[in-house]
């Protein structure tokens, strides 16, 4: 099986339609005719996982975000910036084809990401579908789609923060609100996804409208969300945040990729590459 027949296949499985020229989802480096012999999934194909994919002898590695360090992968502005030589170099001398799987995954019959992120943490059971809001309106068809919401086993802030750090093998977490409090009523918003996905009042909205107690987050930016819980639990109130960032919250969604992929690979041999969070703490 070629990349590109892959390509085809794993996006047949989504569901999702999209035209070639309104996705990110594109061959972002190799060659699309080369014969696949062993897949990698990560969340980002850093240098680090590249080496590692051929040092597995992976050929085909499929990345979640940006190989080349924006939203779109475009690379006019950065031809003659030395990293992206050296990085390009690399990817020429292993020979890996690099395919990025985003949109599709996120909006196909169902997100893989949030998929992911249940079955690593053991909280399918806890996803609850969100109040039903005016019929017809087009922000509250948004927000039936907006994150994801858990109603968990009572605990607390500090707890779930021990339970991530534990799960999620990280070094640190940022909460705000205090550790504490009690909660039950959970959202999600994996990625960018508490930076509102295009209006940055939504993660607000649904935390009232929800009555959720504990927003978990991937990307943060700190005068929404952040703000807004700070000032909820000054005042009183039963609200609480734990940030994950962008590449923990995601992840998950990239390591279960791997059984989701039985289904079109005929047997080409597929493993999982943890990117890892880009942080040292000091």
């Amino acid at each position: 099986m070629t990349v590109q027949e892959l390509i085809c296949r794993i996006k047949e499985k989504t569901g999702a339609s999209i035209p070639d020229e309104a996705t990110c989802d594109k061959l972002m480096a190799g060659n699309p005719d080369m014969e696949v012999k062993k897949i990698g999934c990560t969340f980002m194909a850093t240098v680090d996982v590249i080496r590692e994919a051929a040092a597995q002898g992976v050929n085909m590695i499929i990345t979640h975000e940006p190989t080349w360090f924006t939203g779109k992968d475009d690379i006019d502005w950065v031809l003659d910036d030395a990293v992206y030589r050296e990085k390009k170099k690399l990817i020429e001398e292993t020979q890996i084809a690099i395919w990025r799987f985003h949109d599709h995954m996120h909006i196909g019959k169902t997100d893989e990401i949030y998929t992911g992120f249940d079955r690593e943490f053991g909280w399918e059971s806890y996803r609850i579908a969100p109040k039903e809001g005016a019929k017809g309106d087009q922000e509250d068809e948004m927000m039936k789609h907006f994150g994801a919401i858990y109603r968990i086993p009572k605990t607390t802030l500090g707890e779930l923060c021990r339970f991530f750090k534990e799960k999620a093998g990280m070094d640190v977490i940022q909460i705000v609100g205090n550790p504490d409090m009690e909660a039950e009523r959970v959202s999600v918003l994996v990625g960018g996804g508490s930076l509102g996905l295009g209006r940055e009042e939504r993660p607000m909205i649904q935390m009232f409208r929800e009555n959720i107690d504990v927003a978990i987050c991937g990307d943060i930016t700190e005068w929404t969300l952040p703000a807004y819980v700070r000032d909820a639990s000054m005042l009183g109130m039963k609200k609480g945040m734990l940030v994950l960032g962008h590449e923990r919250s995601e992840e998950w969604g990239m390591k279960h990729l791997v059984d989701w992929l039985e289904s079109v690979t005929e047997g080409i041999p597929a493993v999982f590459l943890d990117a890892g969070e880009p942080f040292i703490y000091l």
